[in-house]
Parts: structure tokens; sequence; C-alpha cells
């Protein structure tokens, strides 16, 4: 059976587990919060964001349509 990424409880791999891979919401949202705060990430290069090309353009107002 496998565990709960944060608190490493077995879960029920089926359909009455709503929260699988986690345990319950509040592991759900204990994983969703170290992602937002930058504790987890994805390993790779670090980029400039100023010569991201993306960064560079400005976001559309709400009259304006997008490139």
């Amino acid at each position: 059976m496998p565990s709960c990424p944060t608190c490493k409880r077995p879960v029920e791999w089926n359909a009455s587990s709503p929260w699988r891979p986690f345990c319950s919401e509040r592991c759900k949202l204990i994983d969703l919060g170290a992602w937002a705060s930058e504790r987890h990430a994805i390993a790779g290069d670090e980029q400039d964001m100023e010569q991201d090309d993306v960064a560079n353009e400005p976001f559309p107002t709400k009259n304006e349509e997008a490139p």
C-alpha cells in the first residue's frame, strides 16, 4: 500500500480516497504550501528573469488582447 508523501501513513489507492496520493486534505494543503513557499522545487538551471522574453512583455489589461 502506498504511503502519504507528507505524513507517511498508508493510503488506500482507490476511488474512496479522494485526496490520494495524500491521506487527507490537511496533508495535501501542507504539500501545496511547501511548493508555494519554494521548500519543494524541481531541479534545473536558474534563469535570469530579465533575460526571459516573456518577462519583458507587458501583461494585457482588461481592454487589451494578448499578443
